[in-house]
């Protein structure tokens, strides 16, 4: 797994690929391997969720921040269904924090990462890239298990076992986590120095129709307290 630290332009001429989401780690993420210098090529997924809010903030993160090219993939994800992204499922709301590190919650989309990564990795390739960014946290991640250290490192050797890059020789794939052991403060703090606009970001998982953030589920939950952790203003608009 390659979470190390870039010195500012060293990757100039470099491509990456860059999972964007929408919300305030990808969006983090996007402007460290901007700072690094990669030539971004951003990734995001239209997979049946359950609105359209953060495609539309993934949209004005990378025409912010200067992405080459921003591809949004269509992936129905609907049709297997089993969480409550992607199914006609209730949100959890005002969850403690004893619930939310009790085991994977129902907001947990089956092997979605996995998914994810995957279609990323055929892009990368397509494009001479060895380079994949993903905003995965391991430490407020409300226990989803592809966001753990162990799936990325098994991810990342299994990309040079089945690409044709790696395989020959040609490239060594490196699949960057830079947010993993950060915490959503530290993530917020750094996002601030690289210049993010988080008020382009979103993360809630249950909006109301017009994009205000319900400020219960557990994506809010941690957002606004990381924002309040860090001491920052937090630009999200709450229902309440």
């Amino acid at each position: 797994m390659a979470d190390e630290k870039f010195e500012p332009g060293s990757m100039n001429g470099h491509r990456a690929v860059v999972l964007v989401s929408g919300g305030l780690d990808s969006a983090t993420v996007l402007a460290m391997a901007k700072q690094a210098g990669f030539d971004v090529f951003a990734l995001s997924f239209d997979y049946g969720q359950r609105h359209r809010f953060e495609l539309e903030a993934a949209e004005k993160v990378c025409r912010s921040m200067g992405a080459s090219r921003h591809v949004t993939l269509s992936l129905d994800l609907r049709a297997f269904g089993g969480s409550a992204l992607t199914a006609d499922i209730d949100v959890p709301k005002d969850r403690a924090d004893d619930e939310m590190e009790a085991g994977i919650p129902i907001t947990y989309v089956p092997a979605r990462n996995t998914v994810f990564l995957s279609l990323a990795l055929g892009w990368a390739e397509s494009l001479d890239a060895s380079d994949i960014f993903i905003g995965v946290n391991a430490v407020d991640y409300s226990g989803y298990p592809d966001c753990r250290t162990e799936f990325i490192q098994a991810f990342e050797q299994t990309a040079n076992l089945a690409t044709k890059s790696g395989v020959e020789g040609s490239a060594h794939w490196n699949i960057h986590t830079p947010l993993i052991e950060l915490t959503k403060a530290e993530i917020i703090r750094e996002g601030v120095a690289l210049g993010v606009d988080f008020s382009l970001t979103h993360s809630c998982y249950d909006p109301d129709k017009t994009g205000r953030a319900c400020g219960h589920c557990d994506s809010c939950i941690l957002r606004r307290r990381g924002f309040e952790s860090a001491g920052v203003p937090d630009p999200t608009p709450y229902v309440d």
